[in-house]
């Protein structure tokens, strides 16, 4: 499934509104801010049907899923947007992530917990925001908020040591960078042990480069951590591939088109996180050209003056002060 949906979820007391755009998203929050309630209407609108007072409105069918029996259940259901809540603790599960890898359905799990077994954006973490908006209509106005927001850097950071998540293109990259301004650059070796990289640190100003499209069960730690070390920021693209992808070197428009609107291109039952997607792309896109792309070992076609500085460029919260 593919596309950007939205869905009301109502009765005569409560609204809920939400946007969905991959096949994961993640909404948090602490007890009673109405994440359980959104479970019990969409099972009461799936069992009780127009008596249940519940209003189901979306492009594509919505219901929940639970019991023991899941993993009976869901290879059956095919392109729906699917609600979890924390207390079907089958969520946290390896093949309950087997099973979400080879679905061509939606996932909205509610919990508090990370899930590490699952590669869901920083995007796609949210919370439940009640708002006055509907007062008029006597209703609780249910929406979400993002909790982990774009941060805008104002003057550009100059960071003093670069760690990166991984150990392949993007940190051969982002170390020749660094090579030239004198900066430490450092591979985490896998995001999960990007916090332990960056504690060995001291007091410099850090700057934490990640695939945003599948750090979501990171994000706490670091978000932790940046406020107890405000020297440390994120860099948080989709992917190393999407930075080439939008510094428009290669595919010009068409390229751009899918960038501005991914989730309209986007096949989950193929891509169990946009980061592979792009991958994908970029190295279609480039296999008969001198800017061959190899996710493992850096074409160094790519770091030639005029192709470095374009990518460069797309990373534009950051100040690199290079010396050419």
């Amino acid at each position: 499934m593919k596309g950007k949906y939205h869905i009301v979820v109502q009765n005569n007391k409560l609204r809920y509104e939400l946007d969905i755009r991959r096949n994961i998203t993640i909404i948090r929050g602490d007890s009673a801010t109405g994440k359980t309630k959104l479970i019990n209407l969409l099972e009461q609108a799936s069992t009780l049907g127009e008596s249940s007072g519940v209003e189901v409105f979306c492009q594509r069918p919505c219901r929940t899923l639970s019991g023991n029996d899941w993993n009976l259940i869901l290879p059956n259901i095919h392109k729906h947007i699917i609600f979890l809540d924390e207390e079907n603790k089958f969520v946290k599960s390896q093949e309950f992530a087997a099973k979400v890898q080879a679905s061509d359905n939606y996932f909205v799990i509610i919990t508090r917990e990370d899930l590490p077994n699952l590669p869901y954006s920083v995007d796609e973490i949210y919370g439940i925001h009640t708002s006055g908006k509907y007062h008029n209509l006597k209703k609780t106005y249910n929406e979400l908020y993002r909790i982990y927001s774009t941060e805008s850097f104002s003057p550009k950071i100059r960071p003093e040591s670069v760690v990166v998540e991984d150990s392949n293109s993007g940190y051969e990259f982002f170390s020749e960078i660094c090579e030239k301004n004198g900066t430490a650059c450092i591979s985490a070796g896998g995001k999960s042990k990007l916090k332990t990289e960056i504690n060995k640190l001291g007091k410099e100003s850090v700057l934490v480069v990640a695939d945003g499209a599948a750090i979501g069960s990171e994000m706490n730690e670091l978000y932790q951590l940046m406020r107890s070390k405000p020297a440390v920021k994120c860099y948080l693209p989709e992917s190393f591939e999407w930075i080439i992808l939008k510094s428009g070197i290669i595919g010009g428009r068409i390229v751009q088109d899918i960038l501005n609107h991914p989730e309209d291109f986007i096949e989950s039952q193929d891509y169990l996180s946009w980061e592979r997607f792009f991958t994908t792309l970029l190295t279609e896109l480039t296999q008969n050209s001198y800017l061959k792309y190899h996710k493992n070992k850096l074409n160094k076609a790519y770091l030639h003056e005029k192709t470095k500085q374009s990518i460069i460029k797309v990373m534009e919260y950051i100040n690199w002060n290079e010396q050419a």
